[in-house]
């Protein structure tokens, strides 16, 4: 029988500064949750010792929503290799690191729930992105593997990709008028996703205990079915 789940149940955020961090907090707090969103400065993501510090103090985990992430576009030619590892270092790498730990407490408390914030990019490839791309990619093997290895633990992993959404790290490319246009066309609707219906969707999909290794595309940009 699997153990009971605590009381408060606790979460943690990683990227915690950043603006979907931050909504998703509020949500999960709101759903009673006790909630732990470290910034880079408390959890480098990238640092397998600044990972095994943090976990140090952490008892127990019931969701981890692995949300750290960056970016560094540059075409293929200009791309330095600094730019391709320190993006993969932090979106998947870093997200390796800290399921890794996590699962080490959720094994043996036998629940447990890895959300990982992939990106459209991940199915789109699109120019100038080949670090970013390839990191997410590489996040959708990882929860499909993840998810395997651990569902007899009673441990379930997604990957929500929230859409292309207007944050801190983003906001300057909406100055581009014609960016955002041409943004907006590849959208059905006309229109993107937002932080906050994003947010909520993570906080439920918390609640369907019965899926594991599934990606999510939260926005109406439509792929070819393959």
């Amino acid at each position: 029988m699997d153990a009971p789940v605590s009381s408060p149940r606790t979460a943690i955020i990683t990227g915690g500064a950043g603006d979907l961090a931050g909504v998703i907090c509020d949500g999960l707090k709101q759903a009673g949750f006790e909630v732990i969103a470290p910034g880079r400065e408390d959890l480098d993501v990238s640092n397998a010792a600044s990972v095994k510090a943090f976990f140090t103090n952490v008892p127990q985990i019931d969701l981890l929503v692995n949300n750290a992430g960056m970016c560094r576009d540059a075409s293929m030619a200009k791309m330095g290799e600094e730019e391709f590892d320190q993006v993969v270092d932090v979106n998947l790498k870093g997200a390796f690191l800290v399921s890794q730990a996590a699962v080490k407490l959720m094994a043996k408390q036998r629940h447990g729930h890895i959300v990982n914030i992939g990106s459209y990019s991940a199915m789109s490839g699109p120019f100038g992105q080949t670090n970013y791309a390839a990191a997410k990619a590489g996040l959708i093997g990882l929860t499909q593997s993840l998810a395997k290895e651990y569902g007899a633990r009673n441990i379930r992993v997604n990957c929500v990709l929230p859409g292309f959404l207007e944050t801190k790290m983003t906001r300057h490319l909406f100055q581009d008028v014609a960016f955002r246009e041409n943004l907006l066309n590849a959208h059905a609707l006309g229109r993107l996703n937002t932080l906050e219906d994003a947010a909520r969707f993570i906080v439920f999909l918390h609640t369907m205990e019965n899926v594991s290794g599934q990606v999510f595309q939260l926005d109406s940009r439509v792929r070819r079915w393959t």
